[in-house]
């Protein structure tokens, strides 16, 4: 099976770019508008940047009318947004806040989550979320889609806090990810949580390029 996208239609009931890039982390935003309303939102194209500083980016696409998501206007005009890890015992939250709430709405409110305050952040964090990050909104990058939905918006932030509940910790200073199950996309309407860990070390690593591993500058 072979297609060109743009150019010829897809074969297949479901679009196998949907399900290829997978598993993909939710990028679980929460953010405040100017006028004070909380907003909470997944977007599945979310991913780490670097380390040194540590950054992020997720995309976002305009809805099908034009108009742009809330996530984004509220991160440019306060300066901040922050991730909020999704985890299978919060995926019904999750699921509820991705619909497409009038502005105004408090999707904090709708998903029956607790809002929590951050330290530098003026938006709230889940407090049921096992982990968060502050981020410092850094640039917004427009790229055009064939189509007003198309259109995908790529926010880049610097993450300025970092919050991780002590009982997620392993006794040796690791997430314990099979504990947390965290929530990841598989495309269409499909979901997996992550419940088994494997390691596996580059050989020779050593030096910086571990350091670079694990995360350290």
């Amino acid at each position: 099976m072979h297609y060109a996208p743009g150019r010829e239609a897809c074969p297949l009931p479901f679009s196998p770019f949907k399900s290829c890039t997978v598993p993909r982390p939710i990028g679980w935003i929460s953010t405040v508008s100017r006028g004070g309303v909380a907003n909470l939102a997944p977007y599945s194209q979310w991913q780490n940047l670097t380390f040194d500083p540590p950054m992020v980016m997720f995309a976002a696409n305009l809805y099908s009318d034009g108009r742009r998501k809330h996530t984004v206007i509220n991160a440019e005009e306060t300066g901040w947004f922050v991730w909020n890890m999704a985890t299978y015992d919060l995926r019904e939250a999750v699921n509820i806040s991705a619909a497409e709430w009038p502005e105004g709405v408090d999707e904090f409110v709708k998903a029956g989550v607790t809002p929590e305050a951050c330290i530098e952040a003026p938006g709230p964090r889940v407090a049921e979320s096992p982990a968060h990050f502050e981020c410092r909104h850094l640039s917004t990058h427009r790229l055009r889609g064939n189509s007003p939905h198309g259109w995908v918006e790529v926010v880049y932030g610097e993450v300025v806090h970092i919050h991780v509940k002590d009982e997620v910790l392993t006794a040796e200073g690791k997430l314990d990810i099979p504990r947390i199950r965290p929530l990841a996309r598989l495309g269409y309407y499909d979901y997996t949580s992550v419940t088994e860990v494997f390691e596996m070390r580059v050989p020779g690593a050593s030096g910086a390029a571990q350091a670079g591993l694990e995360g350290k500058a």
